[in-house]
């Protein structure tokens, strides 16, 4: 019986995925299995991924045919996982020794659906803990009181899939699978159904997972138009949301946090290609006009004043038309 399955995508990372495979060996145990997906990468990923999987024990290496970008690289994970638990690693980011057999102990002692950890996040050399913005730690509770309040950061901005351990019976359930084809913020519709569906979930001060930011192939770097999928995903959050049985509650949460996050790539527009920039500000324009107009009125009055006009100013804008942002 497989214990844990970690599902670890690769794409183009060939000078950061000696580190992630090193320390997977140092958390290797006899009852783990290590999914190793090859996303058609184009550099010399593919051939350290071949010597992986001869000699990082109980690995299993899969290979896309064309790359389908993380949430689908997550998926053909999830679908050949065997393992009891669950858990993710991205291909240019690592962990400390023995660190899966400290979370596995954890989630399995408080007999939770998942947990979700702080990690440390490297930018070059410098090194800082970022913490799930939630207070409360080791106490088991309804994830689904961890989405509010509304104006303020809680779990489910908290997105990392990474940044955490899962219980099998969620991949059963339906609730570990990714919207398919997503290549940015694949994760924020995948925390909120967790958060609204599943039945138990904790938080733990553990800090064995090394985020690796700023890394120049990561499309959180590169201003082309696949970092526009982040309004298909908060259509997504939204879309699910509108039909919870607390819709009334959660939906000013959902809608705030879609405003936001609109607001940050418009106040970035200058890393963009212009032809992108546009895009960004028409279908900004387009996705405000579609939230509930009460629930974004009072979201747009609660924000501060440069935010709350960039957006107003957006959305006065006809469809199509050029945006100052």
């Amino acid at each position: 019986m497989v214990k844990l399955s970690v599902i670890v995508p690769f794409y183009n990372v060939q000078t950061y995925a000696p580190d992630t495979l090193r320390s997977l060996r140092a958390n290797a145990r006899e009852d783990f299995e290590f999914i190793l997906v090859d996303d058609c990468a184009t550099d010399g990923t593919p051939e350290i991924l071949e010597r992986a999987e001869r000699d990082l024990p109980w690995a299993v290496l899969v290979r896309h045919e064309k790359n389908g970008g993380l949430a689908t690289a997550r998926n053909t994970g999830l679908d050949r996982a065997t393992g009891e638990y669950l858990t993710f690693l991205d291909g240019d980011d690592w962990l400390a020794p023995g660190y899966y057999e400290q979370l596995l102990a954890a989630i399995e002692d408080l007999g939770c659906d998942f947990v979700r950890v702080d990690h440390v996040q490297c930018t070059a050399r410098a090194r800082s803990i970022h913490r799930v913005p939630h207070g409360r730690r080791d106490v088991v509770m309804n994830p689904r009181d961890a989405i509010l309040p509304a104006d303020r950061s809680t779990s489910v901005d908290y997105a990392f899939a990474w940044a955490g351990m899962y219980h099998r019976r969620l991949l059963d359930d339906g609730l570990l699978h990714f919207t398919d084809g997503l290549r940015t913020a694949e994760d924020r519709p995948w925390i909120w159904r967790l958060h609204r569906e599943a039945r138990t979930f904790a938080v733990l001060g553990m800090h064995g997972v090394f985020y690796r930011r700023g890394v120049a192939s990561s499309l959180t770097q590169i201003g082309d138009v696949r970092q526009l999928d982040f309004i298909r995903a908060f259509d997504q959050v939204i879309e699910e949301t509108a039909r919870d049985r607390d819709a009334d509650a959660l939906l000013p949460k959902a809608v705030r946090t879609y405003c936001a996050i609109i607001s940050h790539h418009l106040g970035n527009i200058e890393r963009f290609e212009p032809q992108v920039a546009r895009k960004l500000r028409s279908m900004s324009a387009a996705a405000m006009k579609r939230m509930p107009q009460d629930v974004l009125k009072d979201a747009l009055d609660s924000m501060d004043y440069e935010r709350a006009a960039r957006l107003r100013r957006v959305k006065r804008r006809p469809a199509g038309a050029e945006v100052a942002a």
